[in-house]
């Protein structure tokens, strides 16, 4: 798993990892950064590490829980808006929350209603961790973000099967309509994955292909998250 010489290596069902490896652990809390486009198998990989390491090891912050809150805008311009773009989020409180965590110190994650496209009035009191997972689309297209990693992770996956789950998850659990989330994947989603998403996974240092099915690549970023523990 760990490759001093900067050139990354390949392991099995085509996992690679980059870089110098998962750091030791120091007296701070581990920060990971979980990557990939929507519906890539972001969510599937992170709760695989936390039902690994178990929930009192691991601190998850959702990076979509912190889009900008939009309560002041008609609903209808809401809708129009551009969720896929970097301006989306307020990397303010979500770069404040990841300081404070990594100082030991629990943070009110916001909770965002995705169907309204506001921030709700309730918050998820989040408790420091050993190991902080950062989850979210966005997390290696920003340098300030990337800084506060000590370990990012790309969940790659075929375009055709992140669309296929981001219909069947929007349409499900966020009241959309088929129509009006094929729209906004043509209009914003699969541009801002290739302007931005893309490009940010060279920055990765591990790649898992194949989503959250690839449970061999999996298991790999786990051993080397408990050794980094141990």
């Amino acid at each position: 798993m760990v490759n001093d010489d900067n050139q990354g290596v390949q392991g099995g069902d085509g996992a690679v990892v980059a870089g110098s490896g998962i750091p030791r652990q120091r007296e701070r809390p581990l920060v990971v950064g979980v990557a990939g486009g929507s519906g890539s198998g972001k969510s599937t990989v992170v709760a695989a590490i936390v039902d690994a390491l178990g929930p009192s090891t691991v601190a998850v912050v959702p990076h979509d829980a912190y889009y900008e809150d939009l309560s002041n805008v008609p609903i209808e311009q809401r809708r129009a808006l551009n969720f896929d773009h970097p301006n989306a989020f307020d990397d303010d409180l979500f770069t404040d929350h990841l300081h404070a965590l990594r100082r030991g110190e629990a943070v009110d994650v916001p909770t965002y209603d995705f169907a309204a496209h506001t921030r709700a009035d309730r918050v998820h009191h989040l408790e420091p961790r050993p190991v902080v997972l950062a989850e979210g689309i966005l997390l290696f297209a920003s340098a300030a973000l990337r800084d506060l990693l000590d370990v990012k992770v790309f969940v790659d996956t075929e375009a055709d099967l992140r669309l296929l789950r981001r219909l069947r998850r929007d349409v499900a659990e966020r009241g959309r309509t088929v129509e009006s989330v094929l729209s906004q994947y043509e209009s914003t989603v699969r541009p801002m994955h290739l302007e931005f998403v893309e490009p940010s996974k060279r920055w990765a240092d591990v790649l898992i292909p194949h989503g959250g099915r690839n449970a061999v690549a999996i298991d790999m970023v786990v051993r080397a998250l408990r050794e980094s523990l141990a």
